[in-house]
């Protein structure tokens, strides 16, 4: 009978290093879509060439969104800045090298060739758009755009786009009627592209 073994812990067991008062953001300009690869891959760096004590945080701006595909809603996470993230750091030439020429990092943001810091309000602010409860809805709609409703007392019933409200998930679609346009409210659900 195997004797059981005490449970081997889950977390590193280095501690994170708390970022000293000249740590600065700085945002990070990559290849669109490759973002979290350069996240991924600029983590392992810091942990090889032991830059922990100099790059202390990598972010890489998300926000939940609501799509509406195939008649289902799906929830994904978006990119706030597409082809961009933020790395905080105390910036010299070791920890520069290290972002500037992990695969897929074309460029630091800054004026001329120097990185220039983003300020700590302006981070706070991203960082609060990025944990906002309520998801977003993404319209895959645009105004003028001929629909079918496929749903409620209006399905089969032809229409156009009048205006899309993509915090509540609705659309405004011109329906015909008796020979007149009226506005009906639907859900994106509701309606399917022609």
């Amino acid at each position: 009978m195997d004797t059981p073994t005490a449970p081997q812990p889950t977390e590193p067991t280095a501690t994170p290093v708390a970022a000293p008062a000249n740590a600065k953001w700085y945002v990070v300009h990559t290849y669109s879509g490759h973002e979290n690869k350069v996240s991924t891959n600029l983590k392992q760096r810091i942990e090889t060439m032991k830059l922990e004590e100099k790059i202390f945080d990598i972010v890489v701006p998300t926000r939940n969104i609501v799509t509406v595909k195939h008649g289902k809603k799906e929830e994904q996470k978006e990119k706030i800045f597409p082809g961009y993230i933020l790395v905080k750091m105390v910036l010299d030439d070791e920890s520069w090298l290290a972002v500037r020429t992990t695969q897929g990092v074309t460029a630091f943001v800054g004026a001329g060739n120097k990185p220039t810091p983003i300020s700590d309000k302006e981070v706070e602010t991203i960082l609060k758009f990025m944990a906002l409860e309520a998801p977003k809805y993404k319209a895959s709609f645009s105004v003028g755009e001929a629909v079918k409703i496929v749903d409620g007392p209006f399905a089969d019933f032809l229409g156009s786009i009048d205006s899309i409200d993509e915090a509540k998930g609705k659309v405004k679609v011109l329906v015909s009627i008796f020979g007149r346009e009226t506005p009906v409210e639907l859900d994106f659900l509701q309606v399917a592209k022609l």
